[in-house]
């Protein structure tokens, strides 16, 4: 299992990121967890278009999902014509939601390039990985994953506040891909995003072999958030930057 770092930018691209997408591959499989506004550019420096085999999305909020839209494009109006048909698991209303966001009218519907299906907790098979979901607390209904493959365990966090799913959900992965976009002192209502600490502590509990820290919001100083998450994680830590790959085994 092999993880890419496309985007790891919070809430909006930054000057050396877009927002969040992360391509993950086993056995010539390729899978985008989340398509953020700007990624589907440096998709391109590690993967072909007309290689994603699956896509999904944690949450409806734009820096998630919006190049979701331009990829419709690709797909539709590729030169050869049309690409297959892939699937794509997102929350309840997806469809809705993209279909808005690219203005598409009922001759468009974007169905005819995607196979839309709808997330819940639990665990279901796609392509050679084991994904597991839970609700991650967070204003829109968001999911965190978990992704097995050949004995070893990725946990990614999307979005999310404090939570008690998230460690459940990361329990004992090898990696933990986690949101900090919040740095003590500042603001940080309840139930949107992790603090670096914040984040440090939900690995601490879940155990996990590994932390890299992600959804970093540009403005913040990402040594600060380095720093405040290496107070509660003793364990490996590190930054996401994009194009940033992890072998998992």
């Amino acid at each position: 299992m092999r993880l890419t770092v496309i985007g790891c930018a919070g809430s909006f691209p930054g000057p050396a990121s877009p927002a969040s997408c992360y391509l993950a591959e086993a056995d010539g499989f390729r899978m985008l967890l989340d398509l953020g506004n700007g990624a589907l550019g440096v998709l391109q420096r590690h993967a072909e278009l007309n290689d994603i085999d699956a896509i999904c999305l944690s949450h409806l909020h734009g820096d998630h999902c919006l190049d979701m839209c331009a990829y419709w494009v690709v797909r539709t109006w590729a030169p050869g014509g049309p690409l297959p048909p892939i699937p794509v698991y997102g929350p309840a209303g997806t469809a809705d939601r993209l279909a808005r966001a690219q203005g598409t009218d009922a001759a468009q519907d974007m169905s005819a390039t995607f196979r839309f299906e709808t997330l819940t907790p639990g665990t279901r098979r796609i392509g050679p990985f084991e994904v597991t979901l839970d609700h991650m607390n967070h204003p829109v209904e968001t999911f965190g994953f978990r992704l097995e493959r050949g004995g070893r365990a990725l946990a990614y966090s999307a979005d999310t506040g404090e939570s008690a799913a998230l460690v459940r959900l990361a329990s004992g992965a090898d990696l933990l891909l986690c949101e900090a976009s919040f740095v003590d002192g500042a603001p940080n209502p309840a139930d949107l995003h992790l603090s670096g600490r914040q984040a440090g502590e939900h690995a601490a509990r879940a155990g996990v072999g590994e932390l890299v820290l992600t959804h970093l919001v540009p403005w913040n100083d990402q040594a600060r958030t380095l720093a405040e998450a290496a107070g509660a994680f003793g364990g490996p830590l590190s930054l996401a930057y994009s194009g940033r790959s992890f072998d998992l085994g």
